[in-house]
């Protein structure tokens, strides 16, 4: 996190009825709409800082991601209605999981790390059995982003909502709901806007509110209180919440949120995108195997399989003791077999490249005997 946003952290307790901390609410929201790549709104209080002219509206939710998420599926989908749930990685199949307590799902199982087969899910959409799609944009378990664009146009083409997954794209990648037609998207505080964690946020359009009220009249909604669509958009509109919110945690996602638009939020995205380049090319020509199916790779985590297994997790503990350089190791079945790196947030391209160099030393020392290299030219200013 940038010294900004935990100056932000350190602010003094607000309450969260007062007029100083609707301001915060306000800056908020309108910083959320430009990282979600919707239509700008005022800062100011008292202007519907939440709303905008393409339709959508942004939600802030206490709670992380996977709250976030389960109040989309929540507040959208009956219990007779099927949603389509494609996955190929961890993050995907917690949707799935979602969606069996609060409606019908079709799990569709997909190699970890392999992309979605559009062909069958257009086919599946076709029966007309479906209410939505549901997906994780950018699988950070096996390092692969899905073609969100080309599975929004399939969407619309036969008539179903798209739900997105989008907690560690927004403002990391291009998430665009509007030309994507997209009815819901998620974004988590502490990835990509590099905030502080615990605190998330939804951008639903004017066609998920509309038929979240429909099937609340038909029932056979979840009975829902604390993650309830209503009160928290009648709030939002007050620059409020319906709850108790964590507001420390909002005011510093907003001076995060305030580092993303200073440096612009496509600039942002070609950073990530040349980090991650030039964190693929360097192991890759160092002989190293990419997880994820080439062309799908995300630019927000780079998964790379170890070379040997067996001492994976102990390459990754003596990386962090002795180097004080932290990666992220696999989850589920691939736990042990891939280490993870992060391009994404404030990470810069001096702490990316001594990073780099400490991994490339760290694995020296487990008799890889990798070449020597220069790591700052995988990494151009």
């Amino acid at each position: 996190m940038s010294e900004a946003t935990l100056a932000a952290l350190a602010t003094p307790a607000l309450t969260h009825r007062s007029p100083q901390f609707k301001q915060h609410m306000a800056s908020l929201s309108s910083r959320l709409r430009l990282a979600f790549g919707l239509s700008p709104s005022s800062e100011e209080a008292g202007t519907q800082s939440h709303d905008g002219e393409d339709g959508y509206s942004v939600i802030v939710v206490s709670g992380s991601g996977t709250a976030a998420m389960e109040m989309v599926i929540a507040n959208r989908f009956g219990d007779d209605e099927t949603v389509l749930v494609p996955t190929n990685g961890k993050f995907g199949e917690r949707i799935a999981e979602i969606c069996e307590r609060h409606c019908k799902v079709n799990h569709l199982k997909i190699d970890w790390g392999r992309p979605f087969d559009h062909d069958e899910i257009e086919q599946i959409l076709s029966e007309g059995n479906h209410e939505a799609l549901a997906i994780c944009h950018n699988e950070t378990s096996t390092g692969i982003v899905q073609d969100a664009a080309a599975l929004g146009a399939i969407c619309k083409k036969h008539g179903v909502s798209f739900i997105i997954d989008g907690i560690t794209s927004v403002g990391g990648i291009d998430v665009k709901p509007a030309e994507w037609a997209a009815d819901a998207v998620v974004v988590g505080s502490q990835k990509c806007t590099a905030g502080p964690s615990g605190v998330a946020a939804i951008a639903v359009s004017e066609n998920y509110i509309e038929k979240s009220i429909f099937n609340r009249i038909k029932g056979g909604i979840s009975p829902i209180y604390y993650l309830d669509l209503g009160p928290a958009l009648k709030k939002a509109a007050d620059d409020q919440t319906p709850w108790t919110p964590a507001i420390n945690l909002i005011l510093g996602w907003s001076a995060a949120l305030g580092d993303l638009v200073d440096e612009g939020v496509e600039k942002r995205i070609q950073r990530c995108a040349n980090l991650a380049n030039g964190v693929r090319n360097l192991f890759t020509e160092l002989g190293f195997k990419l997880y994820a199916t080439k062309g799908h790779q995300s630019d927000t985590v780079t998964a790379i399989r170890y070379p040997q297994p067996a001492w994976g997790e102990d390459w990754r503990s003596k990386l962090a003791e002795e180097y004080e350089t932290f990666v992220i190791g696999g989850q589920g079945h691939v736990k042990g077999r891939i280490f993870r790196v992060g391009t994404m947030g404030t990470t810069g391209r001096d702490e990316m490249i001594e990073g780099c160099n400490r991994m490339i030393t760290c694995f020296n020392d487990f008799g890889l005997g990798l070449p020597a290299v220069d790591v700052a030219s995988y990494f151009p200013e």
